[in-house]
């Protein structure tokens, strides 16, 4: 038997992904689809969508004085976090990270990407200047979820990048909702923010849903060679303001 050239086989799993992937991502006839503003229209029904429901004194490392609130979702049932490192409401525009979970890099140290880096460092960045909020939003993936975000590395691995392996299982490049960061904010009367972000994107949508954004404060860490196209693709095709591509990385 001919042995097929390891070009094919990654070839053949990219498709083998796809085809699974669109599989449980595509239309089931039968179902009635909604808009999603619509859904969530009716199901407030002019209520808050998030519901503050507990608050506790929670000491980190690299921020000892910090206290965790935490959001409910009414119409998800998700949670959602907001860390108050030092004392940021006595700020007239205090230190705001958006921070989307991430399993694979918050918890288990993956150099795939720079999220566990981003959050650690957060945390001590705020902790310095003497108060921030971090709000932690359940969105793994860019809003795709952990299973999928697992099929989009498998997609990467044969070549794809983190764009082109989301938006071929069907998703947008980014899936977040940041109209929850925005409520979260404005039910801790923060009105005002400096953002700690490379994404500008993130700028426009906060300002959108209301909220002052009167900086935007670069959060950048160095590369690994496991991350380097992941932190290129991110600065080529979903405008995130890195510096340089460091070579060394590679």
């Amino acid at each position: 038997r001919r042995r097929r050239c390891r070009h094919s086989v990654d070839e053949s799993r990219a498709t083998a992904a796809r085809r699974s992937a669109g599989a449980a991502r595509g239309p089931v006839d039968g179902l009635l689809s909604l808009p999603r503003q619509l859904v969530l229209d009716a199901t407030l029904q002019g209520q808050p969508r998030l519901r503050r429901l507990s608050d506790a004194r929670v000491p980190l490392t690299g921020a000892e004085k910090t206290r965790v609130i935490s959001f409910r979702d009414q119409v998800t049932g998700i949670d959602h976090l907001a860390l108050l490192i030092g004392d940021p409401l006595s700020q007239d525009a205090p230190l705001v990270r958006l921070h989307s979970s991430c399993i694979t890099g918050d918890l288990l140290g993956s150099l795939r990407c720079d999220c566990g880096e981003q959050l650690r460092g957060a945390i001590v960045t705020m902790n310095d200047a003497g108060g921030g909020i971090l709000l932690y939003l359940q969105q793994e993936g860019r809003g795709i979820g952990i299973v999928n975000k697992l099929r989009a590395y498998t997609l990467q691995d044969g070549g794809m990048d983190t764009v082109d392996a989301n938006t071929t299982l069907g998703f947008e490049n980014d899936e977040r909702d940041f109209s929850l960061a925005a409520e979260m904010l404005r039910q801790l009367d923060v009105p005002a923010i400096r953002l700690l972000t490379n994404n500008p994107r993130k700028v426009g949508h906060l300002a959108g849903f209301g909220i002052e954004v009167r900086e935007r404060v670069q959060h950048a860490f160095p590369g690994n060679p496991h991350n380097f196209r992941y932190l290129a693709a991110k600065a080529r095709k979903a405008g995130h303001l890195l510096p340089a591509e460091d070579e060394s990385a590679r």
